[in-house]
């Protein structure tokens, strides 16, 4: 058999192009063919198969050259199925560049939104025969692509004759037409029709497709592989945002577990919305206390959190009167408002002990749990053996784990020898995790429902992964966030920050199995904080506040810098160091001044102090308050002790040592007032700069180089949360990798803009009222009466005074707002679904909020005040919910 390939490819001077793939089907080792150019731009590569055998290969086409960069397609390979019979076989095919449509090749269409149950069998390429391949994604279920053309074989025109394409490989599509009867060019053109009813939908956007059979007479099977043109308007589509954990049901263990998904799916199938995106999942089991209930704060990246395991879908006691004890503490703790954490955590664990030491022996046994434990042994033996160490030093701080504070492969295998059944308990929890949330993802398919998960930006620094790769992280810093809205001080999150430079000599391995690791249960994702893919905002390991932190990487300036191009003069010991003059301590202590100065403080003269050197840092700060009784008096002195630590108005680089930071908000300072007018006009301009204009190429490049590798690693949709101090690029790296931004209508991107307006929200976003860091549309409404009344009189467009509170007709036109723009999702929190509709809101909307962002002890415990059997019997809500969303278009 001969197969010739044939590519239209323009290629630079110097470049050649090449096939590699398994195409000449000889070794396990994929063939790299060189092609040979014909004509000015028509590559071609002839590939002899001994006859009478079937081709089944993959392949892909490579642009190599001695001086650049190798140029890959984008996207899954080309396929080939050829029938044993065939002699000769050209096929026609086209480079495969990223193409405008993306987020449709994603799996959460493929797999699904256009979910497809299909039993047809693959086409294979016949003698005597053309295989017609068109790539079409946008088809739902119920439709099917068709080929009409102008000749008896294509039905001349008339679409009930259209032949209906395979969809076997779908988003490819594929037909067989026979040869014989075709003697001349004909035309076709494709088209969309009901599945059902034979209806059109609609013919291809472009004119009349054109094949001159004349010109391939030499060759008994042709394969020409095209793209469908899209006549169809943009889908959209709507979802609700909830953590699992404050999903209820009545067969819950007081808090939401993988279980819960099914039932929230249906609801969301029955209102018309196609995604459930929830928080983070993995183990956080730090301390076994309430402070492990930070979603964000996992102990392993792989991992999942055991808190979320049905128990009865694992097995059922032998012991009657237990089984009877334990239905009795789940119904006591499932009436709870609230999630008791360390109850529903402590409580399940012991059942999983229990029930393992009954049935974990047979359980090992099976095919799937062997192939669970094979697939998966890249990370699950090192978190199980930093599950075990963690428990006996009674600690995740591996630096206090003595002989095995450094990890080595060879005490991990003695871990595992003499702890075998500890680790087996683990194994154990962890495959019927991984059993329980994949049912809920097939379940999720077959209902053309997606499942949106959450990729945290930062891992703990006591966590399993800190613990095995210490070199892909800087554990002598930590990550945080610049100060917004929410935080006036910044976040200082405590997680190490990434040793980029590490990680990419493997190919950010790390972070692609983690992504891989995701899309086995998920099909869209949140990137937590994608501008720390841009510039992290790196902290001091010595401060407690957000304000001291730098963008890393960054540009900082130079002594001759600021002089020469912003007429600053800095002065590294007034600018850098805290600012702190006596007139105004009182501002900071008020009656406690005299005390504290005492106490804290050293004179340096001329009215001018400093802290004592036991004080002189805010960790130091911290660590003493925690160490004396807790008064409101002593509460008032560590703030603001810590906030005369804040008072600098340079940091230094802590690297490039000469070279400074302008602090964030540093307009805030008394060392800022202290400047005359014209240094505090060179201040501004320099700030300015640094912070708006300096680094855009610079930050561009740095996220050019780590996300798409990452991205692509996977076939889910990403989303990118791009909230807070957002440089220009950062909207020219999302666009060029068309990845989803969020859209908040009270957190505009426009910085003269009061509110966003949701008319003006691009295609590829993600429109929300509110985030789980954020109260709901009823708490925020009551929060600011001068914001609510601009937001009821310019974007609700109503006259008057603002009612006090959200009413349902209020949360209805802002639901409406969002439900309406041009976003591609619209993914409200369940909480602002619920508050259209009067009885089944909860009462007190400041109950509704999961986190406050700037309590970095919050206790994350927010569950649903009804159940998912109520919500889904609430048939005229949902039917109302379902009518709304679907004359929006979604």
């Amino acid at each position: 058999m001969k197969l010739i390939f044939n590519i239209n490819y323009r290629t630079n001077w110097g470049e050649a192009m090449y096939m590699l793939g398994n195409i000449t089907q000889k070794d396990t080792q994929p063939d790299l063919i060189a092609m040979s150019i014909k004509g000015n731009d028509t590559w071609c590569a002839i590939v002899e198969i001994p006859e009478n055998t079937t081709v089944d290969i993959e392949y892909r086409y490579i642009v190599k050259s001695e001086n650049a960069v190798e140029r890959h397609e984008w996207g899954k390979p080309h396929k080939l199925l050829a029938n044993a019979g065939v002699k000769d076989c050209i096929v026609y095919d086209r480079w495969q560049d990223q193409p405008y449509n993306k987020h449709y090749f994603s799996s959460a269409f493929i797999d699904g939104i256009f979910h497809r149950e299909t039993s047809t069998k693959k086409l294979e390429v016949k003698p005597n025969n053309l295989l017609l391949s068109v790539t079409a994604p946008h088809i739902s279920p119920n439709e099917c692509l068709a080929i009409s053309g102008n000749n008896n074989e294509l039905g001349n025109w008339d679409p009930d004759k259209a032949i209906l394409l395979n969809d076997s490989l779908f988003p490819i599509w594929q037909v067989n037409i026979p040869l014989e009867k075709i003697t001349d060019k004909f035309n076709y053109k494709f088209l969309i029709k009901d599945k059902e009813t034979g209806r059109v939908i609609a013919w291809e956007k472009n004119n009349n497709r054109e094949f001159d059979i004349a010109t391939i007479l030499n060759n008994d099977s042709i394969v020409l592989n095209q793209n469908f043109i899209d006549p169809c308007y943009n889908w959209k589509g709507a979802g609700t945002a909830i953590p699992v954990f404050s999903l209820r049901s009545e067969d819950d263990f007081g808090a939401g577990d993988f279980y819960d998904l099914f039932k929230m799916i249906d609801w969301v199938v029955e209102t018309g919305q196609n995604f459930v995106q929830i928080l983070p999942i993995n183990d956080t089991t730090m301390t076994h206390t309430w402070t492990d209930s930070y979603p964000y704060n996992a102990n392993s990246t792989f991992a999942l959190h055991p808190m979320y395991l049905r128990l009865d879908a694992i097995g059922t006691l032998s012991d009657s009167e237990k089984m009877k004890e334990y239905k009795s503490i789940a119904k006591e703790l499932n009436s709870l408002a609230e999630v008791d954490y360390e109850r529903v955590t402590s409580t399940k664990s012991q059942y999983v002990k229990e029930i393992f030491s009954e049935i974990g022996a047979s359980v090992a046994k099976q095919k799937a749990y062997k192939s669970f434990i094979e697939s998966n042994k890249y990370w699950l033996t090192d978190y199980a053996s930093f599950c075990v160490l963690r428990d006996i030093y009674k600690t995740p701080d591996f630096t206090q784990w003595g002989e095995y504070k450094e990890y080595s492969k060879a005490k991990i295998e003695a871990i595992i020898k003499k702890y075998k059944k500890e680790i087996e308990l683990i194994y154990f929890t962890q495959y019927f995790l991984d059993k329980q949330l994949t049912e809920v993802r097939d379940y999720a398919h077959k209902m053309g429902v997606v499942l949106k998960g959450d990729i945290p930006i930062g891992i703990s620094r006591t966590s399993a992964d800190a613990w095995v790769n210490p070199k892909l992280f800087n554990m002598d810093s930590q990550a945080g966030a610049p100060p917004d809205d929410f935080s006036v001080l910044g976040q200082n999150w405590g997680f190490p920050t990434y040793n980029w430079e590490e990680m990419s000599k493997d190919g950010f391995s790390w972070w692609r199995s983690r992504f891989i690791k995701m899309s086995e249960y998920f099909d869209a994702y949140r990137i937590d904080h994608i501008l720390g893919f841009f510039r992290i905002w790196q902290i001091p390991m010595d401060a407690v506040h957000g304000l001291l932190g730098i963008f890393n990487p960054a540009l900082p300036y130079s002594t001759d810098e600021l002089k020469h191009q912003y007429d600053f003069w800095i002065d590294h010991n007034l600018h850098t160091t805290p600012y702190i003059m006596d007139y105004f301590l009182t501002d900071f202590f008020g009656e406690y001044l005299h005390e504290v100065k005492g106490a804290y403080l050293d004179s340096l003269g001329y009215g001018r102090y400093q802290l004592k050197t036991e004080f002189n840092t805010q960790k130091k700060i911290a660590e003493y308050f925690v160490g004396i009784e807790k008064t409101d008096k002593n509460d008032k002195i560590k703030e603001a002790l810590l906030g005369l630590v804040d008072q600098v108005l340079f940091i230094e680089d802590p690297i490039k040592k000469g070279h400074y930071h302008p602090r964030i908000s540093a307009q805030f300072t008394y060392i800022y007032r202290s400047l005359n007018d014209y240094e505090r006009w060179c201040y501004d301009r320099l700030y300015n700069d640094f912070f708006y204009h300096r680094h855009n190429d610079f930050w561009y490049g740095k996220a050019m180089w780590k996300l798409p590798p990452l991205i692509n690693a996977t076939d889910m949709l990403v989303c990118g949360e791009d909230l807070g101090m957002i440089p220009d690029c950062v909207s020219a790296v999302m666009d060029s990798q068309q990845i989803l931004s969020l859209e908040i209508q009270r957190m505009p991107k426009d910085p003269k803009a009061e509110f966003g307006y949701t008319g003006s929200y691009p295609y590829l976003s993600v429109g929300t009222t509110s985030t789980h860091d954020m109260g709901g549309i009823r708490s925020w409404w009551e929060e600011d009466r001068t914001k609510t009344q601009h937001f009821y009189n310019n974007m609700l467009h109503e006259g008057g005074t603002a009612p006090y509170y959200a009413e349902p007709w209020i949360c209805d036109k802002i639901v409406s707002l969002h439900l309406n723009s041009p976003s591609m999702l619209t993914i409200l929190p369940l909480q602002d679904w619920l508050s259209i509709d009067g009885t089944l809101r909860r009462e007190n909307p400041k109950e509704e909020q999961i986190n406050v962002p700037a309590n970095s002890r919050h206790y994350w415990r927010y569950r649903m005040h009804l159940t998912l059997e109520k919500l889904n019997k609430e048939s005229t809500f949902n039917k109302t919910l379902k009518e709304k969303i679907k004359n929006s278009g979604r």
